[in-house]
């Protein structure tokens, strides 16, 4: 008995040796990991057959109790038997693949372990068979596949191992020698089989484990990349976001270049290549044309299937993917690499991961364009509005100095001149110069001035060097225009103090009035939404409020503090780096 214990483990040894170089195998991870099919029960049940042939080939024969250690088995005597590891295989295949694997790889074991022959070959083939409709019928019913623990599977073993030393006892004659040989073998056998599965089980579990912990690798790091990219393609497909796009996906993947294009032209490519692969330049390459057309994932291994028109282009392997929006194409997404053994399985994965995160990124990013668009045509038509009281008033106060002060009517008309002109440039433009926005403030000042002649007064404190600054445009105007038509009541001189200051790295504007302030229950309401007013609609607050937020998110604030009969407070503060933009930056981070 002893004596058999090491000839039993080198024999499971090899087995498990050739089952750790099996779960190397791309397809057979594949099957243990995913739902099985016909094709993939027909692939275990010839795999784990072809173990149970190698155990029967590898036993070790036991000869009227005498062990007979011999490299092959081919035939048997007629009194001798077989110790081996057949059981291992059949029941890890029983319980991977159900009843139908269990009962192949049972059949092809069980019938050529008849083939050897001995007086215990039908015991052996009766209770091969078994445990493989046994096995197979566990895995089924309670899911040993994806919640097999190894404790489970020994135990399995053990029990499969024990019916087969009780089915030997039944069936093999005479009795005497059957005995005598289940004696000689059961401590071993079962054992040696139990300990199998344990090997078994554990490199089918390292085979889950390691996959799930790739996929949540992989989905991590998608989902940072597409953290990293959603503030660009927030902008839509355009140079200056896929170039930024580009970079950070070549930072974090194993890709040697990446390419970013639309329907017609390379948009970024950055890494090898980049001096014949060039942004603004049509396609370099036939591949990306072909997913542009087909509209499918085209994967290449050789500089000959990537098409390159320069013959001594470094890029010998790529991954091109089509990015959708709406059903339609719009681009490509494209992972160069230098050396075509670096485009793994784990990277085309992880690129496929990226294009459907990128295209339901663009169609956000469209969508997101258009809400904005739609807002933004609302806001420039309210700011092109010019309330029809003051026109009116202007004009009349116009034509009654051109009898009495014709210099002033003059100085009047350049005024409202002026008045129209910011008008017009504001509704055109996201940002203006401080300057321009106080020369608005001044030409309705003074209209409303020579109307109401000492009725308020309007005190300014501005360091010199902000008036070059860039502000949304109806800033100021309507905050001063609010304070002269609703904050002052007859009989008291109204007083504004227009303030505007540098605060470490922002810029505050501040208006203060010394009217009859606002009522707490109209503040909550006042730059969130339009109100209904005998005396307004709140619409101005609302307006500078809205696109603030638009265009400096929450890097911008706006308050109001206001007290009946003590006047209103209005704090608009903003970053100053985003002064320092330029108008068409601006202009394209409101309109991705």
């Amino acid at each position: 008995m002893i004596q058999l214990l090491p000839l039993m483990l080198e024999r499971v040894g090899l087995l498990v040796i050739v089952a750790f170089l099996l779960s190397r195998l791309k397809t057979f991870r594949q099957i243990i990991h995913n739902e099985l099919g016909y094709k993939e029960k027909l692939i275990l049940i010839g795999i784990f057959g072809t173990f149970g042939i190698i155990s029967n080939y590898t036993g070790v024969q036991i000869d009227k109790g005498l062990i007979q250690s011999q490299a092959w088995q081919i035939n048997v005597d007629y009194d001798g038997a077989i110790a081996n590891t057949r059981i291992l295989g059949v029941a890890i295949g029983g319980l991977l693949g159900g009843p139908v694997v269990g009962l192949g790889v049972g059949l092809i074991a069980g019938l050529h372990r008849l083939t050897l022959g001995g007086f215990t070959a039908v015991a052996c083939g009766i209770s091969t068979i078994f445990a493989g409709v046994c096995t197979g019928i566990i895995g089924k019913r309670f899911g040993l596949k994806n919640s097999l623990s190894a404790w489970k599977a020994v135990s399995i073993g053990i029990i499969m191992e024990s019916i087969q030393m009780g089915i030997i006892l039944l069936v093999a004659k005479p009795f005497s020698e059957a005995l005598h040989l289940v004696e000689l073998i059961a401590f071993p056998m079962i054992f040696i089989n139990g300990f199998g599965m344990l090997m078994f089980i554990m490199i089918i579990q390292s085979i889950l484990v390691e996959e799930e912990k790739t996929k949540a690798l992989q989905t991590h790091k998608a989902l940072y990349i597409a953290q990293q990219t959603l503030p660009y393609f927030r902008q839509g497909l355009n140079e200056h976001s896929c170039k930024k796009v580009a970079e950070i996906i070549l930072e974090t993947t194993k890709a040697d270049a990446i390419s970013i294009t639309n329907e017609h032209e390379v948009l970024a490519h950055v890494g090898a290549g980049s001096d014949h692969h060039v942004p603004h330049h049509d396609m370099a390459t036939q591949l990306t044309k072909r997913v542009l057309e087909e509209g499918r994932i085209i994967t290449a291994q050789s500089r000959g299937d990537i098409q390159c028109y320069k013959k001594d282009c470094p890029l010998q392997a790529a991954i091109v993917l089509p990015l959708k929006a709406h059903q339609k194409i719009v681009g490509t997404l494209k992972l160069y690499f230098t050396n075509a053994s670096r485009l793994t399985q784990v990277e085309q994965e992880l690129a496929e991961g990226l294009s459907k995160l990128f295209s339901t990124q663009l169609e956000l990013a469209e969508a997101e364009m258009q809400r904005k668009l739609l807002k933004d045509a609302e806001i420039k038509a309210l700011q092109a509005q010019v309330h029809p009281h003051f026109l009116f008033n202007a004009i009349n106060t116009i034509s009654s100095l051109i009898r009495t002060d014709a210099d002033q009517a003059r100085k009047l008309l350049i005024k409202l001149s002026t008045f129209f002109r910011s008008n017009l440039q504001g509704a055109r433009h996201m940002l203006i110069s401080l300057e321009k926005e106080l020369e608005h403030v001044e030409a309705y000042l003074s209209i409303e001035q020579a109307r109401f002649p000492g009725k308020y007064k309007v005190h300014f404190e501005i360091e010199p060097y902000l008036k070059k600054v860039l502000i949304p445009p109806f800033t100021l105007q309507p905050l001063v225009e609010n304070a002269i038509r609703h904050g002052f009541v007859h009989g008291k001189k109204g007083e504004v103090m227009i303030k505007v200051y540098k605060e470490k790295d922002k810029i505050l504007i501040i208006t203060e009035d010394n009217g009859k302030g606002i009522s707490p229950e109209l503040i909550s309401y006042l730059g969130h939404t339009t109100v209904v007013s005998d005396k307004g609609t709140g619409t101005a607050l609302w307006n500078i409020k809205t696109r603030i937020e638009e265009i400096y998110g929450k890097h911008a604030s706006f308050q109001i503090m206001s007290k009946p009969e003590k006047g209103t407070k209005i704090w608009i503060t903003l970053p100053m780096q985003y002064n320092k933009w330029s108008e068409e930056d601006v202009k394209g981070i409101f309109s991705g």
